[in-house]
């Protein structure tokens, strides 16, 4: 079995991925900024990480040792119009979405070429494929970040014994949406949009995939020998994306004006 670093364990996602892992039989390290939250996970190893700091992700990495599965799951949300947002939101967004998966995969990286095998998979979402809806702009885009830089990793270093994985999962019974940083969505002119931009995503909730469901996805493609790039994280992030896919630009913006009553 592989030994797995998984960041963002706290709660969600990570978490779920980290005990999937660890009952499968993978030697799992499990990473939170706070490792307190960690205690009643039943994993190898639990170690602090902020990948957003340099030194914390140099110290976890040297910590964890040889790591044969890099599973890149910290991250956040921001909501609010593109023109209200605080830059410092937006740098901190980045930091996190992309710099911090950037920086453990460049932290891994020369230990798995020595080595010849290894397996970084990156948590994207449906928002990172299928354009942004209104409010949504800033987090979609740094989850398109990240699918472009996946996507250009699995070409440098697939001929070295690593693969790359991207899941993208869309509605999840986490509390992701709940740590969201929200701006400008309370006042004119965008407040009534924001009110409908929070009723639709509360629909489209109805019946939101369990984080456990992701993990199995995730636990999937890293047994999966040669796994494609991209994997559907939910059921409702493949009809999403498959949807989208073929649309005309000009009839997808009147679906999302329609939508939005714009």
């Amino acid at each position: 079995m592989s030994r797995v670093l998984v960041t963002g364990c706290s709660s969600g996602i990570g978490r779920a991925t980290a005990a999937e892992l660890a009952r499968r039989g993978h030697d799992v390290v499990a990473t939170a900024r706070d490792v307190r939250t960690l205690d009643d996970l039943d994993v190898a190893d639990r170690l602090p990480l902020d990948v957003s700091d340099d030194a914390s992700v140099s110290a976890c990495v040297e910590a964890a040792g040889d790591v044969d599965v890099l599973i890149n799951n910290a991250g956040f949300s921001v909501w609010g119009p593109i023109e209200t947002v605080p830059l410092r939101d937006v740098v901190r967004l980045f930091d996190v979405n992309v710099f911090g998966a950037v920086r453990m995969i460049q932290a891994v990286l020369p230990r798995m070429r020595q080595r010849g095998r290894g397996t970084i998979v990156n948590m994207s979402s449906a928002a990172g494929r299928i354009g942004a809806s209104p409010m949504l702009g800033w987090y979609g885009s740094s989850k398109h970040a990240l699918e472009i830089i996946s996507e250009a990793l699995r070409y440098e270093v697939g001929h070295l014994g690593i693969d790359v994985v991207i899941i993208e999962p869309a509605a999840v019974a986490t509390r992701f949406p709940d740590n969201r940083v929200a701006a400008g969505m309370d006042d004119p002119p965008y407040d009534e949009l924001a009110r409908r931009l929070v009723a639709g995503i509360a629909e489209s909730r109805a019946e939101p995939t369990s984080a456990e469901a992701v993990a199995r996805v995730v636990a999937e493609a890293i047994a999966t020998e040669g796994p494609p790039l991209r994997w559907y994280g939910s059921p409702d992030a493949e009809e999403y994306i498959t949807s989208r896919r073929g649309i005309p630009d000009d009839v997808a913006e009147a679906a999302i004006r329609e939508r939005f009553g714009l």
